[in-house]
């Protein structure tokens, strides 16, 4: 129940008391819960001389997840940044700000990602370098997921100033880097933590008769 109670203006000798637009929220209506929007970045790259990977498929598949999440209106997916290169990925960020960071492409054993160049090529990029992109986002952005394979010294580098980061220790494969996004997605749309969500990622990737459940491995910043 709600009451609104308007009136005029009343004029004293020195001073005037004004009674306008005055809301007196009954107790036994909810109040309105306040949120904040996380916004989550998804950036690709897959170069014409490395093996092909089903990315528009994984950005599909947590695209759905998030519309039909308990809280999907707290989510906003923006529109996938493909074929990204190393400048690209710097100018998302301070253009779109995301809580959330998901990559999703290639891996070297040597730790590098696999990003691209001018004419589409492979550009690896080095743990410290892009860590030291992600320092200057420190209090911006809260949880990465590198879904591209031997990305955990990535993991480790980023975890020394984000949050949470997630990598895969080992390479895995499209099947189960896509179970994984959706079933760490799932779980975030419900409003479970990031290490909630990352098991739940793991669990989907089991549920999948899919051996690659350990892969992905989460790095906290309080253990870095």
């Amino acid at each position: 129940m709600s009451i609104n109670i308007s009136g005029s203006n009343f004029s004293g000798s020195n001073n005037q008391i004004g009674y306008k637009n005055v809301l007196v929220q009954s107790t036994h209506e909810p109040a309105i819960e306040d949120f904040t929007i996380t916004t989550i970045l998804f950036v690709a790259a897959d170069p014409t001389n490395a093996s092909r990977l089903r990315l528009g498929e994984e950005f599909r598949e947590i695209q759905e997840k998030l519309k039909l999440a308990k809280l999907r209106e707290r989510f906003k997916l923006e529109l996938p940044q493909l074929s990204v290169r190393p400048t690209d990925i710097s100018q998302a960020l301070l253009d779109i700000q995301p809580k959330i960071v998901h990559f999703s492409g290639h891996g070297e054993s040597t730790g590098s990602l696999c990003f691209e160049n001018q004419l589409g090529q492979v550009h690896l990029v080095q743990p410290e370098a892009l860590a030291a992109l992600f320092e200057q986002f420190a209090n911006q952005v809260d949880c990465v997921l590198l879904n591209a394979c031997y990305s955990e010294n990535q993991a480790k580098a980023i975890g020394k100033y984000i949050k949470h980061v997630i990598g895969m220790h080992q390479s895995i494969g499209d099947k189960a880097a896509i179970a994984f996004a959706v079933g760490f997605y799932q779980a975030l749309g419900a409003g479970r933590t990031v290490e909630e969500a990352h098991k739940f990622g793991c669990v989907q990737i089991r549920l999948q008769n899919i051996p690659e459940h350990l892969t992905p491995v989460l790095i906290a910043k309080e253990s870095v």
